[in-house]
């Protein structure tokens, strides 16, 4: 008479065993099969950035560099840091220190970090770096740890000159426009050199001034050249100079002139921003997050972002400028479909 509830109880316990085991098939199948809610949680990285002697406060190039690492922070939940550097002299033990602290990747902001980053990247080989505005090739010991954000500024310069050129033709008086640059390194001079080539393009007639401050930072240099160079004739100043090149726009301003952005889209400065040539910093920097988080980095070579890639181009257009911004589209159009391929990134003696 025991054996039944005995069996009963079997039964039932085989039952509830069944039911458990078939829950959790099915929970594995609909997590494996890619529910429409499920997402893998992303990899967890440390990702510090260390800036050239511009600063933060640029408002141009370390500034973007910056806006990037922060959409690392926001879009990829990556654990970010920055170091700002004072001095040229602050470059190697600041990239060290990041590197000592274990970063998955340290990024170099700018062609003048370029020996600092050779020897700190010698000296931590597991330590993954890149550098803004110098090729990897180019680094003095090639270090396989490295790799190079790269930009065709001479695309976005010539767009932008074509812009400048086509302004002054239609206003009429001298015919002059104008470069303020910080120091001749080629990044700088890639900008120049495009800006010179869109405007004779567009304006043969057209007359070019260049001049070089030196200097990233102190607005007070690059507002002189600029004013010199207004007095001169030049009715469009393209600055080249980062936080330094805001004192040309300044100069532009006081005089009812028409400035020039750089990198960064500065027609915020006011209405006589005729336009920005810009370089994506921002999303370069997001990208290279991107492959290191997902373990795809590209150690040992470089990646360009051009008009094609939609890595360089031009900001917002003002008023003044609008008349010209369907003809200036299509010039862009065909530098992305390598139409125009000969852009020169060297500015001429």
């Amino acid at each position: 008479m025991k054996s039944a509830p005995i069996r009963l109880l079997l039964v039932l316990a085989l039952v509830l065993c069944t039911a458990f085991v078939a829950a959790c098939g099915s929970e594995d199948e609909e997590s494996s099969g890619g529910s429409a809610s499920a997402t893998p949680a992303q990899k967890k990285i440390k990702v510090a950035m260390v800036t050239d002697i511009g600063g933060l406060n640029d408002r141009s190039f370390n500034a973007l560099a910056y806006k990037g690492l922060q959409r690392a922070k926001a879009d990829l939940g990556a654990d970010i840091r920055v170091v700002t550097s004072k001095s040229n002299a602050d470059y190697v033990p600041n990239l060290s220190s990041l590197a000592r602290q274990k970063y998955d990747l340290v990024i170099a902001v700018g062609f003048l970090m370029a020996d600092a980053t050779d020897k700190v990247a010698r000296n931590f080989p597991q330590t993954n770096f890149a550098i803004v505005d110098f090729p990897q090739a180019g680094l003095k010991s090639k270090p396989a740890n490295v790799q190079g954000l790269l930009f065709k500024e001479n695309e976005a310069g010539y767009l932008a000159g074509y812009m400048a050129a086509l302004f002054v033709k239609q206003k009429g008086g001298e015919q002059v426009i104008s470069t303020v640059g910080g120091q001749k390194i080629p990044p700088v001079d890639a900008y120049i050199a495009g800006y010179q080539a869109g405007a004779k393009k567009a304006n043969p007639e057209i007359k070019t001034l260049n001049g070089y401050s030196q200097d990233f930072v102190d607005q007070a240099k690059c507002k002189e050249l600029a004013l010199n160079q207004i007095e001169e004739g030049s009715q469009v100043i393209f600055q080249v100079a980062g936080g330094c090149g805001l004192g040309a726009l300044d100069a532009a301003k006081e005089k009812n002139l028409q400035g020039i952005g750089v990198d960064a889209d500065q027609a915020y400065l006011g209405s006589h921003i005729l336009t920005s040539a810009l370089k994506k910093i921002d999303n370069a920097v997001l990208q290279v997050v991107k492959e290191v988080q997902g373990d795809q980095f590209k150690k040992g070579t470089d990646t360009v972002f051009d008009a094609k890639s939609g890595g360089v181009g031009l900001g917002k257009v003002s008023t003044e400028g609008e008349a010209f911004s369907a003809e200036v589209a299509k010039i862009q159009e065909q530098i992305s479909g390598g139409e125009i391929s000969d852009i020169p990134s060297e500015v001429g003696k």
